[in-house]
């Protein structure tokens, strides 16, 4: 599971700020919270509109620490958690102005990762009681792949790999510049033995080729249900086996009862639709 590293959302939180405040991380920058009397307190809450499975908190939390640390967040839900709308995500207590500078940026990463871990989360539901699992992509928002990431498996999926380092992922490409699927594995087991070694076939005559080869996992792209139980009868667990291309929600159950081990789906961290969200404000003393 890929937990972002402190550090990353720092640098990814202070990016988005400086954006935000005219190139530089300086909240006076802020013309508009600088209506506000410098001396406000406030109480603020934000809430889901819609219902949503959560995640954000650490980049919620670092969006109005870089602003001012003196804020207090006091969350009433955790990262993973579904609620329903109107729920009460967290309470905030401290300066008004700072509050009200924070806010966009904060809520920016809390919407779009808990979009991120809503869509996932559904896909997980349509695979219930089947041994299948929903895998995400290297189709992520750029700047944000850990945090995609960990979306995801908020959400009830499982990661595929991070990037181009951590796995072999052989498709047509590179079958075509290696020569033959049997040469783009072979090279790729004696380059690094100890990484996975998957590959894309797109017929079940390169899907023999790769079980011939050795490749760890295969990935049936655009397969035909019929033509992916063909494909499980012939690999014999031999090879774990990957289903890509046209997963929409409508199929995504019947791929579940036809034996593979995994579905992966760009869709989850592309096709993005944020959750709804509001923050609430009420200014101490009034």
């Amino acid at each position: 599971m890929v937990q972002p590293h402190s550090d990353e959302i720092l640098a990814q939180v202070r990016t988005a700020l400086t954006e935000d405040l005219g190139g530089e991380l300086n909240p006076a920058n802020d013309i508009t919270a600088n209506l506000i009397p410098a001396d406000k307190d406030a109480t603020a809450t934000i809430i889901t509109r819609e219902d949503a499975t959560i995640c954000g908190k650490a980049w919620v939390e670092q969006a109005f620490a870089l602003i001012d640390n003196t804020i207090s967040l006091t969350w009433h839900v955790n990262d993973g958690d579904t609620v329903v709308a109107d729920t009460k995500l967290v309470t905030l207590q401290g300066n008004a102005r700072a509050i009200m500078t924070a806010e966009r940026v904060a809520l920016n990463f809390l919407q779009t990762l808990s979009g991120t871990a809503t869509t996932t989360a559904y896909y997980a539901r349509l695979l219930e009681g089947s041994p299948t699992r929903i895998l995400d992509t290297r189709k992520t928002l750029p700047g944000l792949r850990n945090a995609q990431k960990y979306a995801v498996t908020c959400g009830g999926g499982t990661n595929h790999r991070i990037g181009l380092f951590d796995a072999y992922l052989i498709k047509e490409n590179h079958i075509f510049a290696c020569g033959s699927i049997a040469a783009a594995i072979s090279t790729a087991k004696a380059t690094h033995s100890d990484k996975l070694v998957e590959v894309e076939v797109e017929n079940l005559d390169e899907l023999e080729q790769a079980l011939q080869a050795g490749a760890d996992i295969i990935m049936l792209d655009n397969f035909t249900n019929e033509q992916i139980q063909q494909a499980v009868a012939i690999t014999e667990g031999k090879s774990k086996l990957e289903v890509s291309g046209n997963i929409t929600d409508e199929r995504l159950r019947s791929l579940g009862k036809l034996g593979v081990d995994f579905i992966s789906s760009g869709a989850l961290t592309k096709h993005v639709k944020a959750i709804d969200l509001s923050l609430r404000v009420a200014i101490d003393g009034q």
